[in-house]
């Protein structure tokens, strides 16, 4: 089993660059399938420490349902936004590589390659 995972999303262009890139590079990683999965609070927190991130570097703000949440309000802490990412894990940027204690968003693809 791979101890490198990627949070992707087969219909995301990115993400199916990002893999293609790992494969290409004989890197057969566990694909977690983040939208039917969601990471748990803890693990978005984990990996926000990794790439150490805000939480809002880590969402997607130019997603309607950012804007329908109200997550822009400055108040919110980053345990709400956290929360968010969880409960709504649309809102969160892809594809994310993760190594051990390492990770990347694929955004451009070739940045994953950092930690591979």
């Amino acid at each position: 089993m791979s101890t490198i995972k990627i949070l992707h999303n087969p219909r995301c262009s990115k993400s199916r660059q990002t893999l293609q890139l790992l494969q290409e590079k004989g890197i057969e990683p566990e694909i977690v399938l983040y939208l039917e999965t969601p990471p748990s609070e803890a693990d978005i927190t984990k990996m926000l420490d990794m790439m150490q991130l805000e939480p809002r570097q880590l969402m997607r703000t130019k997603e309607a349902l950012y804007k329908e949440l109200n997550l822009a309000d400055a108040s919110l802490t980053p345990a709400q936004l956290v929360a968010a990412m969880h409960a709504n894990p649309k809102l969160i940027e892809r594809p994310i590589v993760i190594n051990q204690d390492k990770a990347r968003i694929g955004r451009p693809p070739e940045q994953v390659l950092e930690i591979v």
